[in-house]
């Protein structure tokens, strides 16, 4: 099944989707909650299984882990989980690490900036961590694919990382192409770009550091094929919407370029 096909049906939140699957790997994005709760920060979770082992990407805080739990439970064993994927230390990606490594026998992989941190969410062994260079870098499955670990460094955070796969042709971009939705109006895929443009400007303008780490990053993943961006919150970029949103993150002004309207 294509994006846009995905994108022009009815899709359940709940439930989540398969975004791709050709039979020995799939992409699959773990769905929400059912009803949204006030002043909580609205995030998707998403996993990848290639024959049989599974890899999570950002599975949430403490409050999410019972619907993840649940909802990874439906498309792998939790035992089968030998990777998860933490694109920041943000507390809505990773304070639920310690729930995690009670339940799978996952490795953690977390820029090397942040492991110091993570003992702070009540880690003791750290032999399960995973320190990512600043040039990135991959996680192998048995089959001999991978996951390509792309730099995203203050995009926003210090030591960010966003994860390409090279099978599917998506793009988990973490923090990049989130979006606030209007307590109500949430939806999964992106229809409309300008209106959605509208729910992302104000969070990219002053959480991105600057126009130039935008530009350092769009040169970096030049080489990927990308034909769908799934972002840490907000709804899923199908094909027909990648180069738009590129073009639109190429001339953001953000971060230290607006410090003077900040003060103001």
């Amino acid at each position: 099944m294509t994006d846009t096909m995905i994108a022009e049906r009815e899709v359940d939140i709940i439930k989540g989707e398969v975004l791709f699957d050709d039979g020995e790997h799939r992409f699959i994005w773990l769905g929400w909650e059912e009803h949204e709760e006030e002043g909580l920060v609205q995030v998707n979770q998403y996993l990848i299984e290639n024959k049989g082992v599974g890899v999570l990407l950002d599975p949430g805080g403490i409050h999410v882990f019972p619907r993840v739990v649940a909802s990874t439970s439906r498309h792998i064993d939790l035992e089968r989980i030998e990777h998860i994927f933490f694109t920041h230390q943000d507390p809505d990606v990773s304070s639920g690490t310690t729930l995690w490594l009670g339940v799978t026998p996952a490795k953690i992989h977390i820029s090397k900036w942040w492991v110091r941190f993570i003992p702070h969410y009540g880690i003791l062994d750290m032999s399960r961590i995973v320190p990512v260079e600043d040039r990135g870098g991959r996680i192998q499955f048995p089959s001999g694919d991978c996951l390509e670990i792309v730099p995203a460094h203050f995009l926003h955070s210090v030591g960010n990382l966003h994860l390409y796969d090279p099978r599917s042709k998506i793009l988990f971009s973490g923090d990049l192409g989130a979006a606030v939705f209007p307590k109500g109006q949430r939806y999964s895929f992106v229809r409309d770009f300008d209106s959605h443009l509208k729910l992302m400007e104000g969070f990219h303008k002053r959480y991105m550091a600057s126009n130039s780490v935008c530009r350092k990053y769009l040169e970096t993943i030049s080489k990927y094929e990308i034909e769908m961006i799934a972002p840490q919150h907000g709804a899923i970029f199908g094909k027909e919407y990648v180069d738009g949103f590129f073009q639109w993150f190429s001339g953001l002004s953000c971060g230290v370029d607006v410090i003077n309207e900040i003060y103001r």
